[in-house]
């Protein structure tokens, strides 16, 4: 008799840049026993180049090519926390993926929030432009809606500790992916 065919168990995070899905992504992962896969970091170990370098010399095309192929991948783990991209969801094939592979959990962060966090951070390349509010407001626009179409939950991170974030994800979790062993 073969063995019952078992829904991975991941929880991914998506959202967009600033909303905490790393430094949540962490903590949620020791909690849950499970392993923490950073997608950008993931992107910046194989091409030996940070996110800004890419954009810079391949454009963001370029970088999304990379995500959405890095992104195949990773999505066939088992047993971890994947931090995606911000962009991650604007590729159709990646978005039509992440339920699948896992408990999706939408991390959202006003624009506002989103500025305050990442205030000085050069290596958000979507940012450096002359007003990095209104290009967060129109990401927000077109992406808060493909966020939502793969996300099983949404939590609103502005003012909230990281800990806080990871307690409401757990309350939010099908009781079998809230410990690492299984149950």
């Amino acid at each position: 008799m073969s063995e019952p065919v078992r829904e991975p168990r991941n929880i991914i995070l998506v959202g967009p840049m600033a909303a905490g899905k790393s430094r949540i992504g962490r903590e949620l992962a020791q909690r849950c026993g499970l392993r923490l896969v950073d997608a950008d970091a993931e992107i910046e170990r194989e091409a030996g180049a940070s996110i800004a370098a890419i954009f810079e010399r391949e454009g963001e095309a370029g970088f999304r090519r990379r995500e959405r192929a890095m992104l195949a991948d990773l999505l066939m783990l088992d047993g971890v926390v994947l931090a995606t991209g911000g962009g991650a969801v604007l590729d159709a094939g990646t978005r039509a993926l992440l339920p699948g592979r896992g408990f999706v959990v939408h991390l959202h962060a006003s624009p506002a929030t989103q500025l305050a966090r990442a205030a000085g951070d050069t290596a958000r390349p979507l940012l450096q432009q002359p007003d990095p509010s209104a290009v967060l407001r129109a990401l927000a626009a077109e992406r808060d809606p493909l966020y939502a179409a793969v996300a099983q939950l949404r939590i609103d991170t502005d003012g909230l500790a990281p800990s806080e974030v990871c307690a409401r994800i757990l309350d939010g979790l099908p009781t079998s992916q809230r410990s690492g062993d299984g149950a």
